[in-house]
């Protein structure tokens, strides 16, 4: 998750780029990574980048494994920043460049932390669904979850109880990733935000929102 917001924040700066050719490589990143599968992508990285470099990089199966999730994730990630930096208006951004801001001070003082408030929502959906789609991973040998349950139920033969015990695993685990997602779009919701004071920098704002306002701030 970690790659995908990071390509997913420089795709999005990408996609609303002046430059035809920066907009050209990003539409062709998200074409390829949203349009082929994810276990296709996951034993390219782990296979085929060996065969096109003559075995000169041979990727360990968890690090093609990380790859391929945060390189696919990064092309739905672009989509989810792209559409919070559109939500907000792009007034603020011109005011901003006419008060002297130059074009990277204004997007980190100014446009991100309001899109925040947009991107979180469909960003917890994707921690959610990146959890579940690492059990992918056992196509490759990466010793995940559900690849732990195959190789137990391949010898004692208990399927009910092993998948079973998985499925609690992923339960417990999706449920602390939806409470933390809860808390966080509380916490940076419409009537909650507060915009900190204007010498601070942008994830000092962002992350000294409060959970309330109080009286004195309205």
């Amino acid at each position: 998750m970690a790659i995908g917001i990071t390509m997913g924040l420089l795709g999005a700066l990408g996609a609303l780029s002046r430059l035809p050719a920066v907009r050209f490589i990003v539409n062709a990143y998200l074409w390829i990574f949203r349009g082929t599968p994810v276990i296709v992508q996951i034993i390219f990285w782990y296979d085929a980048t060996a065969e096109l470099t003559n075995n000169r990089v041979n990727l360990p199966a968890l690090l093609a494994g990380v790859l391929a999730l945060g390189v696919n994730e990064g092309a739905y990630m672009t989509e989810i920043v792209r559409a919070g930096l559109l939500s907000v208006d792009r007034g603020q951004l011109e005011a901003a460049r006419s008060l002297g801001m130059t074009y990277p001070l204004a997007m980190r003082r100014i446009v991100i932390p309001q899109a925040i408030r947009i991107i979180l929502p469909p960003t917890g959906n994707q921690f959610i669904g990146m959890l579940k789609t690492t059990s992918l991973l056992f196509t490759i040998a990466v010793p995940e979850i559900y690849a732990t349950g195959v190789n137990l139920y391949s010898t004692n033969f208990r399927y009910f109880e092993v998948l079973s015990v998985v499925s609690i695993w992923y339960l417990l685990l999706t449920s602390v990733l939806t409470f933390v997602q809860r808390r966080l779009e509380r916490r940076f919701g419409y009537d909650r935000m507060t915009a900190g004071s204007s010498g601070d920098g942008m994830l000092r704002r962002v992350f000294s929102f409060s959970f309330g306002t109080t009286s004195g701030a309205r």
